[in-house]
């Protein structure tokens, strides 16, 4: 990606943003951007404890989230290069999945959505259904469940998933169904096994940063 002949074009510009890294957001100058990935510069440079986090981060995982609000553009990126440079410590990034028009989605949403794919379980009338997530939040989350399943918006049920170490309480908000399956938007009222780790919470409030 960085060997000249072989990327994309690249536009400069000094547009600012947010990383998820190392499980804290991170202000960001953006340095250039192409359609393949972006090269930034974090506005604040990290002191060298907070620099060996971040490298201990990426060798568990170069997937990072980003939200760059002045093109209202978010999504999973993968780091490609982070390094110290004379202005600070850069990091350049190739995008993996992206999200448009983000303004209207964090207001309506509220918050950052991340696209995770984990199995649960739900409690409806006292009966247990199996789901896996869409997308997952710090407010809520998507789910999808085979079948039509009869639930009204607003009812409170009980859910789990394991593999994100999260149970507690929450609100049905909206359903969906096609074919085979039954979508539902979930908000969570009340969570028993802490907060969910590693989705970043990129608020509209928060990240009015122009």
């Amino acid at each position: 990606m960085f060997a000249t002949e072989n990327r994309a074009y690249r536009k400069s510009l000094a547009s600012h943003g947010l990383l998820y890294l190392g499980l804290a957001e991170h202000e960001i100058v953006v340095v250039n951007l192409s359609i393949t990935g972006l090269l930034a510069l974090l506005k604040v440079n990290p002191s060298l404890a907070d620099i060996k986090d971040i490298f201990r981060a990426l060798q568990v995982s170069p997937l990072i989230d980003f939200y760059l609000p002045d093109m209202n553009l978010a999504g999973e990126a993968e780091v490609v290069r982070a390094e110290s440079v004379d202005a600070g410590f850069q990091i350049a990034v190739e995008f993996r999945n992206l999200s448009y028009d983000v303004d209207n989605l964090l207001y309506s949403r509220r918050a950052y959505r991340k696209n995770i794919s984990a199995a649960g379980h739900i409690v409806f009338n006292d009966t247990d259904y199996a789901f896996n997530t869409e997308n997952v939040s710090i407010d809520g989350i998507m789910i999808r469940m085979l079948g039509r399943i009869a639930v009204e918006e607003g009812t409170v049920a009980s859910f789990d998933f394991h593999q994100l170490g999260v149970e507690g309480e929450a609100k049905v908000v909206w359903i969906e169904y096609d074919e085979i399956s039954t979508l539902m938007g979930l908000q969570y009222l009340h969570l028993r096994r802490g907060e969910i780790v590693g989705v970043p919470k990129f608020t509209q409030p928060i990240l009015k940063l122009a």
